[in-house]
């Protein structure tokens, strides 16, 4: 793209970035208003740089998750959420860990840049920041497998580059990023019950404590999605028995156990939505593949929060009885 191009199409950034709400009216929009607000950014993005919208929105997303995930970052005052430490925005030897001077932060080699061309690359503005990892992004080339190397060079990390990959698919699919409905894993007009399970010692294949929370129903009924996502994992766990891991667009990973089987049409790769059917409740696993009935038939459901780091369990059932408490209002 040519150098006038580029100066117009920031300037006309500078422009909207000028009109955009306050940090203070951000907190005072609706879901579906700060989603129209980085669709803009992603697309004003996307035009500047060539780099697909929804690769931005995905790592934008990924980040948003990291944030709920850690306490060794100061939360986000925009609508974008990556993040780049003080110290790697303003260059390694640069004095002033605050420097907004892009002039200055160019000469001590800085990752910051000036996106919405006011002079300034501000950690915390969300052209400045959007700009700049979309630039990083950009000098790997433009199509899926340059873009996966260059997140893989940023995040040093498979599993990071596995996720955003998926959060691109989903969005890429639906073209938009507003996806943020939810499900009950089963359908409300079925026999089932639960209780708050997580934490509750298990004893076969040695103590441990039990990362889910259990829904007693019957054989054969129909397991469903709980949120958009893409299949990580289907297949047989001895603990487990046959389970399907979906990972959802927050970089929650939802697992589905005991399955008495699987949907004919989900496969690892596909992208759910809430509500889809993904398997049925079944009593498999503590054993090897196959074996069947050492309980009662009951979904265990389980969600892993991941921080970039690592994953670990956390607590399903405020989040079971909120979508099942709002999905019979809607019936």
């Amino acid at each position: 793209m040519k150098k006038k191009t580029v100066c117009l199409l920031l300037a006309v950034c500078a422009f909207l970035f000028n009109t955009m709400p306050s940090e203070a009216a951000i907190s005072d929009l609706t879901q579906d208003e700060r989603d129209m607000e980085r669709m803009q950014l992603y697309r004003d993005m996307d035009t500047i740089t060539g780099v697909p919208w929804y690769w931005l929105a995905a790592i934008d997303s990924y980040e948003r998750g990291l944030n709920v995930a850690r306490n060794d970052r100061s939360p986000s005052e925009g609508f974008i959420s990556i993040y780049f430490s003080p110290r790697d925005w303003v260059g390694a030897l640069n004095p002033d860990l605050e420097d907004k001077n892009a002039l200055n932060i160019g000469i001590f080699d800085g990752s910051g840049l000036d996106g919405n061309a006011d002079g300034e690359a501000d950690r915390l503005n969300d052209y400045d920041v959007l700009y700049t990892m979309t630039k990083k992004i950009s000098t790997y080339g433009f199509d899926d497998e340059n873009i996966r190397i260059a997140l893989w060079d940023h995040y040093q990390r498979d599993q990071a580059v596995r996720i955003i990959t998926g959060h691109a698919n989903i969005y890429a699919k639906y073209q938009t990023v507003s996806l943020h409905d939810n499900a009950f894993p089963v359908p409300l007009h079925y026999n089932y019950s639960y209780k708050s399970t997580w934490g509750a010692k298990r004893g076969w294949g040695g103590r441990r404590i039990h990362e889910g929370t259990d829904i007693f129903a019957g054989y054969s009924t129909p397991v469903r999605a709980t949120t958009y996502g893409i299949v990580e994992l289907k297949g047989w766990n001895e603990y487990g028995g046959w389970r399907i891991g979906i990972r959802d667009l927050d970089n929650v990973y939802h697992y589905y156990a005991h399955l008495h089987g699987f949907a004919e049409d989900i496969e690892e790769g596909t992208i759910v939505t809430p509500g889809t059917v993904i398997g049925s409740v079944g009593s498999s696993g503590y054993g090897k593949p196959g074996t069947q009935g050492k309980f009662p038939p009951h979904l265990h459901y389980g969600v892993y929060r991941d921080n970039g780091i690592s994953e670990w369990s956390f607590d399903p059932y405020p989040k079971l009885r909120m979508w099942e408490q709002k999905e019979r209002q809607k019936s």
